[in-house]
């Protein structure tokens, strides 16, 4: 093959490459969490919001590879809940499920801020987001964007949802230490959507 012809070749198939590539769809979105602290005084219910920007193509090829990427917003750590003064936030998880028509490849980590340290794990068909902290009453935070790798099935849809239906099965986990009259407290807090929607929807064909 001559030069010329080689570089028709290699033109045409970074083209193709392109016109077959997924088109990635940004969707913003606010997670709005229903939570409740194990107090020594009794259960403290309270709510929470979390933005972020999730983007998924609208569709993938059957056995086609797609990355699903969540982008959390910048928030703030309550000062006070329920008339407590919060002092930190610490040994947060956050679980998101890997979707149904889909095979967990592998996922990143990137970005975040005043969180500590923070690592992605999967197990059982759930990908759990954990950052040490602590992160300050108060203070601005920044949870790291995640980008999960997927390989799609054969048919159907592949949903981005966030994990949790109740206080007994949440989504959201964390430790607030909270002053009291008997001093600082740690206070288990377990948080589940509500509601939940679909966020994202790649369709598979």
């Amino acid at each position: 093959m001559t030069p010329r012809r080689t570089l028709s070749a290699l033109a045409l198939a970074a083209v193709a490459t392109v016109a077959f590539a997924p088109t990635a769809v940004a969707v913003p979105h606010t997670a709005n969490f229903a939570c409740q602290g194990s107090t020594p005084v009794g259960p403290e219910n309270f709510t929470l919001s979390q933005s972020a920007e999730v983007t998924a193509p609208a569709t993938v090829a059957p056995g086609g590879g797609l990355a699903v990427v969540i982008d959390p917003a910048p928030n703030t750590v309550p000062s006070s809940v329920n008339g407590y003064t919060v002092r930190r936030v610490q040994s947060l998880a956050l679980k998101v499920p890997i979707p149904a028509n889909s095979t967990y490849v592998s996922a990143t980590l990137s970005g975040g801020s005043n969180v500590g340290t923070t690592s992605l794990t999967v197990s059982g068909g759930i990908a759990t987001l954990s950052a040490s902290g602590p992160i300050a009453g108060g203070s601005t935070f920044e949870l790291p964007t995640v980008t999960v790798q997927l390989k799609a099935g054969s048919s159907g849809t592949i949903q981005t949802k966030l994990y949790g239906t109740s206080y007994s099965d949440p989504g959201l986990t964390f430790t607030a230490v909270v002053s009291s009259f008997i001093g600082n407290v740690n206070v288990p807090t377990r948080c589940y959507p509500n509601p939940n929607p679909v966020i994202t929807t790649t369709t598979i064909g």
